[in-house]
């Protein structure tokens, strides 16, 4: 049974240009696949663990291979069961729009829960860092008011797909799919705004065939 995970950083809900860009792709995938367990995050239904001294101490504790306290042991076990969620999924889905050039920090510190040594990621003198995360398939939506495309000075200000690719691959998430919506936010061209959402949404549901696909291969 395939799982996929959709993590959403949007609290936009119906609103929302890439949610309702993640919901697409899941219908699609979910009536071409058989049998989709769909796990579904939304990083603002309730609070997520702070990552506070006990989870920082954790960390080097784990970093250095030291005994860990009873306050970071309980820190840790918290931080396993969001690296498990995450690694149990067989595609992610994460929906997000660009705040302020970037992410929302709802996502920043999901992901900074998530890349943990040991869980996540590794590192060995002789070799540096390596991801520990494999055989995921990512589905990376991106909605921006503006329009950021590849190759243009705009895109100089994208510091959310910038961000998201490099954190993902770090943890050794490399099968990466993007769809944009873009420009999301505009109100004096409400036909470009709709043109822009249909488009992506016609791309998350070819994606979806596509990769329902390999599932049967």
């Amino acid at each position: 049974m395939p799982r996929l995970l959709h993590i959403e950083a949007s609290p936009r809900k119906a609103r929302s240009s890439s949610t309702e860009v993640a919901k697409a792709f899941t219908a699609e995938l979910t009536a071409s696949a058989e049998n989709v367990f769909v796990d579904v995050l939304d990083l603002w239904a309730k609070p997520l663990m702070e990552f506070d001294q006990a989870a920082l101490d954790a960390k080097y504790a784990a970093m250095h291979g030291q005994a860990m306290s009873s306050p970071q042991k309980t820190a840790w076990a918290e931080l396993e069961k969001i690296a498990d969620r995450f690694k149990a999924a067989d595609i992610i889905v994460i929906s997000t729009p660009m705040w302020n050039f970037s992410i929302p920090y709802k996502l920043k510190h999901y992901l900074d829960l998530l890349m943990q040594p040991g869980m996540t990621f590794g590192h060995v003198a002789e070799r540096g860092y390596f991801g520990l995360v494999h055989n995921k398939q990512a589905v990376l939506i991106y909605s921006s008011a503006g329009d950021y495309p590849a190759g243009t000075p705009a895109a100089e200000l994208d510091f959310q797909s910038r961000y998201l690719n490099f954190a993902l691959k770090f943890i050794g998430v490399s099968a990466q799919n993007e769809i944009r919506v873009a420009p999301s936010a505009s109100a004096n061209f409400p036909a470009l705004k709709q043109s822009a959402l249909s488009t992506a949404q016609a791309l998350a549901r070819q994606l979806a065939t596509q990769l329902a696909q390999k599932e049967h291969e």
